[in-house]
């Protein structure tokens, strides 16, 4: 099965108290498509500019990551700096610079038009729409936001809602978007502006879903219970953690990489999925940008997915 991610590639600067790494390969899509890569095959859309070179696009190529719909275009790619020296659960932006993503118009390539999943990263609602309402025939659709579109752009958001089979947004900007402080009630109130199951992140805590009766359309009576109950999925107490940029874009890769992996969408498979999205936010952490989802094997994973196990169960 595969996914098509749209979303950033860009390069970051990132500062932490473990160190400092200049213009790692980055982005959304980027952290994303590496960590789907280890469960099905993943096609990326996004845009770069003439200072991403053919090195750079490896670091996809190589985990099997399809790039022909990352644009080439003139100008230099989306830039990031932030520093995490004042807090490691929040980083500081020291600056932003769009370049050629200021621009971006994705672009659908005739190759990747039978996917059957598709992720919209964290872009304008607009492109979002654009590219869902583009590939009306994929089986599921999955995306994220942040609070600059939720403040900024509330309607063309909603727009995109109603199309979204599972939103993955963090608890903050859950709270934003429903304008309630209380994260039951705020779940609640997603639910109802159409996503059919919602994923609130909560960094170094882990992650919750909530379900609506719209979330498993082939769920048997007698198992309807589960819609009632959110479901959390824990995250793995790390020692150290060396850089959390794109732990979050990680934790939905390896969460849709493994949905889509599975074919059917069942209460088991989605919270199974959950515990691949910590498992490989928990990867990312250990080590500056992508490096460390370079380097995995799926044994690596597999031997991971087990601790999370131990961390949820009392037999």
């Amino acid at each position: 099965m595969s996914i098509v991610v749209v979303g950033s590639v860009a390069f970051d600067t990132v500062e932490t108290p473990s160190g400092r790494v200049e213009r790692c390969v980055a982005g959304a899509a980027t952290y994303f498509s590496l960590a789907a890569s280890y469960f099905t095959q993943v096609r990326v859309i996004g845009v770069v500019g003439e200072d991403f070179l053919p090195e750079h696009e490896a670091i996809l190529t190589r985990r099997g990551v399809d790039t022909r719909g990352l644009d080439h275009v003139s100008g230099k790619s989306f830039f990031w700096q932030g520093s995490y020296m004042k807090n490691l659960n929040e980083a500081q932006t020291l600056a932003t610079e769009l370049n050629v993503f200021q621009s971006f118009t994705p672009k659908i390539p005739a190759e990747y038009r039978d996917s059957e999943y598709l992720f919209l990263a964290n872009i304008d609602p607009v492109l979002q729409e654009e590219v869902r309402r583009s590939m009306p025939d994929v089986r599921m659709v999955c995306g994220d936001t942040m609070n600059y579109w939720i403040t900024g752009h509330r309607e063309n958001l909603e727009r995109v809602l109603k199309g979204l089979d599972a939103l993955l947004i963090n608890d903050g900007e859950a709270k934003l978007l429903a304008g309630d402080g209380n994260l039951m009630r705020a779940a609640a109130k997603i639910l109802e502006m159409g996503p059919k199951s919602l994923v609130v992140k909560h960094g170094e805590y882990g992650a919750t879903a909530f379900f609506s009766e719209r979330s498993f359309p082939g769920l048997a009576k007698s198992d309807a219970h589960v819609l009632t109950v959110p479901f959390r999925a824990p995250a793995l107490p790390l020692s150290e953690v060396v850089d959390p940029t794109g732990a979050g874009d990680s934790f939905a890769g390896g969460f849709f990489g493994y949905l889509a992996s599975q074919g059917e969408l069942t209460p088991a498979v989605f919270k199974r999925a959950m515990f691949y999205g910590g498992v490989m936010g928990s990867f990312t952490v250990e080590r500056f940008g992508t490096e460390r989802l370079q380097q995995l094997d799926r044994d690596e994973i597999e031997k991971r997915f087990a601790l999370f196990r131990q961390l949820s169960h009392l037999d």
